[in-house]
């Protein structure tokens, strides 16, 4: 078993392209394009018309047992917190801080630092205790609508889940699945103070006209 190989079979969802699983796993799109070649090769993935899909399901889950393994008893960087979700196989989405965080591509951070570094998804509802339990299963402690103290947590990364019962709208920017930008920017003007910054960053790179005086953003046309 490789780790390369594990993360690149666990990452993938049926239609996903070699670019997408690339961007999600953090690897080189020439790596990934590589081992697909050794993993086709060998009946666990197939690659029909750029569009990804599992052959060896069985294979798959002992992938999962080793990297929750491997990734339980060692710290989890700041990197592997945004590779781990993709393994779920459940639809998720970054939001609240993340969601400033991935539309300004990792150019805005706030209220986290390295010992204690809370990565904010919005999930389904219905799937809120296979959440649970799969970051503990990866030795990261999950909670539900609210950061916890730094204190009531194990380690440095955790987790701070959403579920919505209404369903979740994803955009994608690289390899994270994010809040569509105008709900996060709506989300942002709501406590504008703390993410001035990041609305400005916004404002530019997405040629956004945001309001300085109202909470409701204007998006030009």
């Amino acid at each position: 078993m490789d780790s390369t190989a594990a993360k690149i079979v666990m990452a993938a969802n049926r239609g996903d392209s070699i670019n997408r699983i690339a961007n999600k796993v953090n690897i080189s799109y020439s790596w990934v394009y590589d081992w697909m070649g050794r993993l086709e090769a060998e009946n666990i993935i197939s690659n029909t018309d750029n569009a990804i899909r599992i052959l060896d399901h069985e294979l798959r889950q002992q992938y999962a047992e080793m990297m929750a393994a491997l990734y339980s008893r060692d710290t989890i960087s700041q990197e592997d917190a945004y590779v781990i979700p993709h393994f779920a196989g459940m639809e998720f989405a970054y939001t609240e801080i993340d969601a400033a965080y991935v539309w300004t591509e990792g150019g805005y951070q706030i209220a986290r630092s390295h010992d204690d570094y809370p990565v904010f998804v919005a999930v389904h509802d219905r799937d809120i205790e296979r959440w649970i339990a799969f970051f503990q299963q990866f030795g990261a402690t999950a909670t539900i609508d609210e950061r916890p103290d730094a204190s009531d947590v194990a380690g440095n990364v955790h987790y701070v889940v959403f579920p919505r019962a209404d369903g979740i709208d994803v955009e994608w920017v690289g390899g994270n699945p994010v809040i569509p930008l105008q709900e996060a920017v709506e989300l942002m003007t709501e406590n504008r103070p703390a993410y001035e910054p990041a609305l400005e960053m916004i404002a530019e790179m997405y040629e956004l006209n945001i309001d300085a005086y109202h909470h409701q953003p204007r998006m030009a046309d």
